[in-house]
């Protein structure tokens, strides 16, 4: 965007009982970013979050609505910048690569920066969430096309115009996936760039349970599949009720050419019933991806509407 004067910054930052943690994230992004404004969104914390991050200089709000993903609706809403940087209250994240990171979307006029997280702490990064984040991520990958290395991370910095067209559906953890198949259905421009990642202070717990969430993600990306690609995936029923249907008729067939008589016809019905039901399937993905064609067009010239980021 043609700016006058320097971007005004936002640093957006999601909590929850993160009282041990949040004023060194407040302290090390002003200190990174002088001049922002950092933005504490509490989430019911029960512990003394929103005094701390007050006294630590941080504008502080409360979203009441559990999730991080309701959090994020709330400050791409409700906060005014011109480029936003996300990043989660629990003093992980390297607070110096993002004027690095400002200065990329700035630069090469993008939309969203990744912040790919390198970490040789084992404790830092533990194996169950690696293993999850990369098959997550190519999960992502082979429905969406190209995607980013680290598709679940905290640390991201965002355009004016992508902050105000997000639809922000999630409500959970799984709103990183959401923030990435925005990124890639409208074709933003976008990159990633490596970032040191801490272990959390002693006294710091995560939020995020492995098992519990990674299957809110699968089916948040099957739900994105459906909305954003529906001819592809009710074709996919469409195949596997045919591929059963002919599988259930070869038998019958070949009694019939052999006898000319068909004995078991409940199976015969039941192939017919199987086939019917995947040309419904393959109508209603026609039908939706017309649907969807224009939903698209429609959420790209709202995101038209905003100029892009570039320098003064």
């Amino acid at each position: 965007m043609s700016l006058q004067t320097a971007p005004r910054i936002a640093v957006l930052v999601p909590c929850l009982n993160e009282a041990s943690t949040i004023a060194a994230v407040v302290r090390d992004f002003k200190s990174a970013l002088p001049g922002c404004d950092v933005y504490v969104f509490d989430n019911n914390s029960t512990d003394a979050t929103i005094e701390v991050a007050k006294n630590a200089g941080a504008h502080v709000r409360k979203v009441t609505l559990r999730g991080k993903g309701n959090v994020i609706r709330r400050m791409f809403a409700d906060v005014e910048a011109d480029v936003y940087v996300l990043v989660d209250g629990d003093d992980t994240y390297d607070a110096s690569a993002s004027p690095r990171m400002i200065d990329m979307l700035l630069d090469e006029g993008l939309d969203m920066i990744v912040g790919t997280r390198v970490s040789e702490e084992q404790a830092a990064y533990r194996f169950g969430h690696r293993f999850g984040n990369v098959l997550l991520t190519r999960c992502v990958s082979s429905i969406f096309g190209r995607t980013f290395t680290d598709m679940l991370s905290g640390f991201r910095v965002f355009s004016r115009r992508y902050a105000k067209s997000f639809p922000a559906h999630a409500s959970g953890f799984e709103t990183e996936t959401e923030l990435t198949v925005h990124a890639l259905e409208l074709r933003m421009p976008v990159a990633e760039t490596s970032t040191v990642y801490k272990s959390r202070p002693e006294g710091s717990a995560s939020k995020l349970n492995t098992y519990r969430d990674g299957f809110r993600i699968l089916v948040t990306i099957a739900r994105l599949f459906k909305t954003e690609k529906p001819l592809a995936f009710f074709s996919l029923g469409f195949g596997l009720c045919a591929l059963i249907s002919v599988l259930l008729a070869i038998p019958l067939l070949e009694t019939y050419f052999a006898t000319g008589l068909v004995p078991r016809l409940p199976t015969a019905l039941l192939c017919v019933a199987l086939m019917l039901f995947g040309a419904i399937l393959l109508t209603c993905g026609i039908v939706l991806d017309t649907v969807t064609h224009g939903r698209t067009e429609s959420k790209r010239l709202a995101y038209l509407t905003i100029p892009g980021p570039r320098r003064a």
